[in-house]
C-alpha cells in the first residue's frame, strides 16, 4: 500500500491570505500539528502502509524539507515530496508521476486531498474494497451533506444496496443527491488507464484545435469531472460512507472549526496532546492543546477549543476562546482573544479586546457543513473570525473586531470589519 496526499501550490489558497503568506497551507497548524501532518498519521497507522507521497507544486521549501525529515523520524515510514512542474490538477499529478507511485510493486494506493480535515477511515475503506473483491474497482469516502449544502460538493448518486456509483456530478446546479465527495480516495493501478484515456481524448481535442499554448492543457486532468464522471455507472466506483467528522479547510475560518474537530478526537487518539487543569497552571475549560514551550499566567482562563503555539506567552487575567495563537506571539495582562487566529510574533496589548464571528456549520442540523463564505457580501466585509498576520502590533485598550490585519502592521486605534492593509 502507498499514500499520496495532494497538497496543491502557493497560487492556491488565496482564501487562506494572509496566514498562507508565511507558510505553505498544508503546514499551518490546526490543532497543534501541521494540517497535513493528520493525514500522515492516519496513513501510517494503516498496516502494510509502505510509503507516503506528498505531490505539489510548491518549490523545494524550507520549512516543507524540515517537517519532512521530522515526520519521517517520527511516523517511521519513508515520506518524500514530488514537485509537479505545473498545476496538474488532482488527476494530472498522479498520471505524471505514475511510475513513482506504482514502484516497488504497489497493489493499491490512497489518494488523499489536503486541504481537508477528517478521521481518514483509512482502515475500513480498504476492507470495503476487499469486500468487493474486484481487483479494478476503486473507492471514494462520501459523507452526507444537506440538501442546499451539498450543491457545493461533488454529489454521488449510489446503489444503496451495493454502494456502487452510478452517477456523479461535481458541483451541480439542482439537486442531485445528499451523498457528497470527500476528497479521500482508494485507488488501484488501473485508474492509470482511465486517466490514460482522458490524457489521449484531451491531446485529440488539442490537436483539433491547434492552439499554439496548448500544450500544456492535456496533462491538466481533474480525477473529480474527467474520471469518475465516466466511471459512474461502470461497476468499477465504489462509495464508502463514513459518519465521522469531515470538514473542508478553505478558509482561515474554517481552521478554528477543524481545530475543533480534531481537538475532540484527541481525547481518543491523543490525550497526551489535551491540557489538564492543574494547580498553579491556567484555567483549562474543554479541549485545549498548549506546547510545551508556552508560558502561561495561572490566572489566564483557556478554552474551549484553543491551540496555544511554540514560544507563545500568556498574561495575567488573560481570555482566549475558540482560536488559535502562532508561535511566538505575545497575549498582554487581561487581553481578551475570541473567534481570531493570532498570526505568528504577534503581540496584544493590556485590556485589548480581539474578536471574530464564528462561521461554524449550523449546529442543530447533524449533516451541515461550513459553508465557504465569500469575503464580501453587498460590497461588505462579512462578518467572520478576526486574522491577524504575523507581527502585527495592536496597541492597549483598544477593539478590533471582524477584522482581518496584513502582516508587520502596528495599529494605532480600533477597527471594526475592515481589512487593514
Amino acid at each position: 500500500l502507498k499514500a499520496v496526499i495532494l497538497i496543491g501550490g502557493p497560487q492556491k489558497g488565496t482564501r487562506f491570505r494572509p496566514l498562507s503568506f508565511e507558510v505553505p497551507k498544508p503546514l499551518f497548524p490546526v490543532a497543534g500539528v501541521p494540517m497535513v501532518q493528520h493525514h500522515i498519521e492516519a496513513c501510517a497507522k494503516v498496516p502494510g502502509m509502505k510509503e507516503i507521497l506528498l505531490m505539489g507544486f510548491y518549490q523545494p521549501h524550507e520549512a516543507l524539507s524540515r517537517f519532512l525529515v521530522s515526520a519521517q523520524q517520527e511516523f517511521k515510514i519513508p515520506i518524500r515530496y514530488l514537485q509537479e512542474y505545473a498545476a496538474l490538477g488532482t488527476g494530472g499529478g498522479i498520471y505524471h508521476f505514475r511510475d513513482q507511485i506504482l514502484s516497488g510493486g504497489a497493489e493499491a494506493f490512497f489518494v488523499l486531498n489536503a486541504d481537508v480535515c477528517s478521521e481518514f477511515p483509512l482502515q475500513e475503506m480498504l476492507e470495503f474494497w476487499q469486500q468487493h473483491g474486484d481487483v479494478h474497482s476503486f473507492v471514494i469516502l462520501g459523507t452526507t451533506a444537506n440538501r442546499t449544502q451539498a450543491l457545493n460538493y461533488g454529489c454521488i448518486v449510489a446503489n444503496a444496496d451495493t454502494q456502487e456509483v452510478q452517477h456523479y456530478v461535481e458541483k451541480p446546479s439542482t439537486f442531485v443527491s445528499e451523498i457528497i465527495n470527500c476528497g479521500i480516495y482508494l485507488f488501484t493501478p488501473s485508474i492509470f488507464q482511465h486517466i490514460g484515456e482522458v490524457f489521449q481524448r484531451n491531446q485529440q481535442e488539442l490537436a483539433l484545435e491547434e492552439s499554439s499554448n496548448g500544450w500544456q492543457r492535456a496533462e491538466v486532468i481533474r480525477l473529480e469531472q474527467d474520471v469518475f464522471t465516466a466511471l459512474a455507472g461502470s461497476g468499477k466506483l465504489y462509495v464508502y460512507k463514513t459518519d465521522g467528522f469531515w470538514s473542508q479547510i478553505k478558509s482561515a475560518g474554517s481552521a478554528i472549526y477543524a481545530s475543533r474537530l480534531y481537538l475532540n478526537q484527541y481525547s481518543k487518539s491523543h490525550p497526551e496532546r489535551l491540557a489538564q487543569n492543574k494547580p498553579g497552571g491556567p484555567v483549562i475549560r474543554g479541549n485545549v492543546y498548549i506546547h510545551p514551550t508556552a508560558s502561561i499566567d495561572s490566572t489566564a482562563v483557556l478554552g474551549p477549543n484553543v491551540s496555544i503555539g511554540e514560544g507563545v506567552t500568556v498574561g495575567a487575567g488573560v481570555r482566549v476562546r475558540e482560536s488559535i495563537v502562532l508561535h511566538g506571539a505575545s497575549l498582554h495582562d487581561h487581553t481578551c482573544v475570541l473567534n481570531t487566529i493570532v498570526g505568528w510574533d504577534s503581540t496584544i496589548g493590556r485590556w485589548a479586546r480581539v474578536e471574530g464571528t464564528p462561521s461554524d456549520p449550523n449546529p442543530n442540523d447533524p449533516y451541515a457543513k461550513i459553508d465557504s463564505e465569500t469575503l464580501f457580501r453587498d460590497g461588505r466585509l462579512t462578518p467572520s473570525i478576526t486574522i491577524l498576520g504575523c507581527s502585527v502590533t495592536i496597541p492597549a485598550e483598544v477593539v478590533i473586531l471582524n477584522s482581518i490585519v496584513l502582516p508587520h502592521k502596528e495599529l494605532s486605534r480600533s477597527y471594526k470589519n475592515q481589512i487593514i492593509l
